[in-house]
């Protein structure tokens, strides 16, 4: 689903979220942990079926890591990069298409940037004549 956010609505699910992409980046590491696994049992002399028994473990934590990915992402928010931590929410500016930016480790989002700049591009939410006052007041 398509959402424009304020910062208040995006802060307002931003702890939800925070669970769901921290459980994401756990799946994450999970599935290359396996991964190693598998490539350690591939290159053992084991037998077919050990190999596809590690296989289909990978299998099941990728679909499942990738289900969760569309959760989150369903809900109208862009994973920008799992070994950075962070996330945008779209969002529009004085009519402008801009994104709501928010890094792992930070408890509320308080920065944006243009459609183009990523997170280089990141200027304060706070900053007079930056966002439209009335949905800056709740994040004072």
């Amino acid at each position: 689903m398509f959402n424009f956010f304020t910062p208040v609505e995006a802060n307002s699910i931003l702890p939800e979220v925070k669970v769901k992409f921290a459980d994401i980046l756990m799946q994450r590491n999970n599935i290359m942990d396996l991964q190693t696994e598998l490539e350690s049992v591939a290159s053992q002399e084991v037998s077919h079926e050990s190999f596809f028994i590690k296989k289909v473990q990978v299998n099941k934590a990728i679909t499942e890591m990738y289900k969760d990915i569309e959760e989150l992402e369903g809900l109208g928010i862009l994973i920008k990069s799992f070994d950075e931590g962070l996330l945008d929410f779209p969002s529009k500016r004085f009519n402008e298409e801009v994104w709501l930016c928010w890094k792992m480790g930070e408890d509320k989002i308080k920065f944006w940037h243009g459609k183009n700049e990523g997170f280089v591009g990141r200027k304060p939410l706070s900053i007079e004549g930056t966002y439209d006052s009335d949905v800056l007041e709740d994040l004072r």
